[in-house]
């Protein structure tokens, strides 16, 4: 996997940076509107605070979750619900997730990863794979985690691997960076190793 790049010790306003840069080259490369899928859970959301303060055309972004629990927007358990929060004040429009949705390609998929190895919601008793039919799935992760017991709605993996380039942001957890850099070496097939082994664009981790 010599497209995977893991770099360390990074803090939130760094990673805002190279997030800033890679959507401005996007935005930059392309007239109309840039797709990007972005995670939830608590890691990414103050980096996407600081991202949100940047100088980008943000009327032209579309924000895709790339994963959500099944309750409704005003929930405090719904991704979707903080991310408009965020991003509709600076201009840019965020995407419900349906099973019916048609999925673009995306210039950038942000990614977080349990220490379960999962991505987006493709936890690993879902059996996620590189060749699904379909581009969004609704589905229930078991074990349920506890704190967000809810089915889930996700991007798949061929809608993940629709990018130009996947970042991931780990939030400095030892466990979730073997379990990462174990996928690297090839030493499972979990969610992540699955996507990894996949991916034949650039991705970086910010363990």
């Amino acid at each position: 996997m010599q497209n995977v790049t893991l770099i360390e010790n990074v803090a939130g306003d760094a990673i805002a940076d190279w997030l800033e840069e890679r959507l401005g080259a996007a935005l930059a490369a392309d007239e109309g509107s840039v797709s990007v899928a972005v995670p939830g859970g608590s890691t990414p959301f103050p980096i996407m605070q600081q991202l949100v303060t940047r100088d980008l055309p943000w009327s032209r972004l579309l924000v895709w979750p790339g994963d959500d629990r099944v309750v409704p927007e005003d929930h405090p358990a719904s991704n979707t619900g903080k991310l408009r929060a965020l991003f509709e004040p600076v201009g840019a429009e965020v995407v419900t997730l349906s099973v019916m949705e048609q999925v673009p390609p995306f210039a950038l998929v942000w990614l977080g990863m349990g220490e379960d190895g999962h991505v987006a919601s493709l936890f690993p008793n879902t059996d996620p794979r590189a060749d699904d039919a379909q581009a969004v799935r609704r589905l229930t992760p078991d074990p349920l985690p506890p704190e967000a017991p809810f089915d889930r709605v996700t991007l798949t993996m061929p809608s993940l691997l629709a990018s130009d380039e996947i970042v991931f942001t780990l939030g400095g957890s030892v466990a979730k960076r073997a379990v990462f850099e174990a996928a690297l070496r090839g030493e499972h097939d979990l969610p992540v190793a699955r996507l990894l082994r996949a991916a034949t664009q650039k991705v970086t981790c910010f363990a």
